[in-house]
């Protein structure tokens, strides 16, 4: 049976996930990503505290906003794509200015906030535990796809008329979903309980493991991202920091002016490594729901662990760009797969009155991981290999904790830290 509210909530996050892309097509000519050789390794820097700086807002004060907010999460929802729609608008006169990098930055926090925002009202739209996993894996699949079909008609505006008229059309996009946000259905917890802490949404030990794991695979995509790039791009092998710093400043230059650097790999081959991983992020998407109908998400979250520790030794054995394309393809479908369960095991474990507390605690956690994961190959020389083998002495840690921690335990789950009682109301 179709649920037509859950329909209308994949209609938004459509929408939401073609303006994102159509912002990041913008962006990529302007000063947000010019790149100066000798400044490359601040530059870096920057962009890792960019891409984390915006949930020091997102968690203390967007996710209990969400839970306590009388209009509703459908009001919120509406409320950030118009906001989205707004903030387009004003960088549309400002790409070449420094206003950009303000307006960029409140562009992420909204961008984070929607994601919040979406991942809480699932289970107010679903209700069914079971179908949480095939809820997450289909919003994940329609924004990876329509991330994809609006990056379309953004190059050809960027081409017709230049970066401005690119974010116009994602103004156009946001305010779009902005009004398709208003058929969704009003789910409002009742808030008559002292507010809760982050110590206590978090007390459920299955809770708590699953988010260490899924951190580790985090952490890893973050990791794998800029070791690829310093391998293909910047070299590994004999070369300082500040060489590597350069390398990497002149690959990314050479990279957008469409030549390469005669002393690094092509730059084809580091846009095949994010094609797919992107591809793999796809494929768990599909691969989650499927596996939840045969396991618990908890074995899910295990088995994407112990496929990329193996994965990762394999890789590291063999060498070479094909060992490094299917460990980013692993690391893709074992990433997605796990982020998926994990949000299913927060919606079916934590109270409705508290999933958006929940999800933006959860996720300053993960962007924080995937920023320390990141910087690893930024201020350290590691060759390809060795990083390899750090990969899959990572998700075989993380793994032998979950398992030894009894994550695979469903029935080792504290009390609900709110009232059960407490139910959202819906029109």
């Amino acid at each position: 049976m179709l649920n037509f509210s859950f329909l209308r909530l994949v209609r938004v996050h459509a929408l939401a996930a073609a303006g994102d892309a159509m912002i990041t097509v913008a962006l990529a000519g302007s000063l947000f990503f010019s790149i100066d050789p000798s400044a490359a390794r601040v530059r870096v820097a920057l962009y890792l505290l960019l891409t984390m700086a915006p949930f020091a807002v997102v968690g203390p004060l967007v996710g209990p906003a969400m839970d306590r907010f009388r209009g509703g999460r459908r009001t919120m929802i509406f409320v950030i794509n118009s906001g989205r729609a707004v903030v387009a608008f004003l960088m549309i006169s400002n790409l070449d200015s420094l206003l950009l990098f303000p307006i960029a930055f409140l562009m992420l926090v909204l961008q984070k906030s929607y994601g919040v925002a979406k991942a809480s009202m699932v289970p107010l739209i679903l209700e069914d535990e079971d179908k949480f996993v095939g809820g997450n894996a289909r919003l994940a699949l329609v924004g990876g796809v329509c991330g994809f079909v609006g990056a379309g008609p953004a190059i050809l505006a960027n081409w017709v008329g230049g970066s401005s008229w690119t974010v116009a059309v994602a103004m156009v996009v946001y305010t779009l979903a902005a009004l398709a946000a208003l058929g969704l259905p009003t789910a409002q917890p009742q808030i008559e309980q002292e507010v809760v802490t982050q110590a206590q949404l978090v007390r459920s030990s299955g809770i708590r493991r699953a988010a260490a794991a899924t951190g580790t695979l985090r952490g890893v995509v973050g990791f794998m991202t800029f070791l690829a790039a310093f391998a293909l791009r910047g070299g590994t092998d004999d070369v300082d920091l500040s060489g590597v710093g350069k390398a990497i400043g002149a690959g990314v230059r050479h990279a957008m002016q469409g030549d390469v650097a005669s002393d690094a790999s092509p730059v084809w081959k580091l846009g095949l490594v994010a094609v797919v991983t992107v591809a793999g992020f796809l494929a768990g998407s599909a691969l989650a729901p499927q596996l939840r109908f045969r396991i618990r998400e908890e074995v899910i979250i295990a088995a994407a662990l112990l496929v990329l520790s193996g994965v990762g030794f394999l890789a590291a054995f063999t060498g070479g760009f094909g060992s490094m394309l299917f460990l980013a393809l692993s690391l893709g479908i074992a990433a997605s797969a796990a982020k998926l369960s994990f949000d299913s095991i927060v919606q079916r474990d934590a109270e409705n009155v508290n999933h958006g507390r929940a999800f933006a605690a959860f996720e300053t956690r993960f962007q924080i991981i995937w920023v320390l994961g990141a910087l690893l190959p930024v201020v350290i020389t590691i060759p390809d290999r060795v990083g390899y083998v750090l990969i899959g002495v990572a998700a075989a840690v993380s793994l032998g904790l979950f398992w030894l921690g009894n994550g695979l335990n469903r029935e080792d789950q504290s009390e609900p830290t709110t009232n059960p009682e407490l139910q959202p109301q819906r029109e």
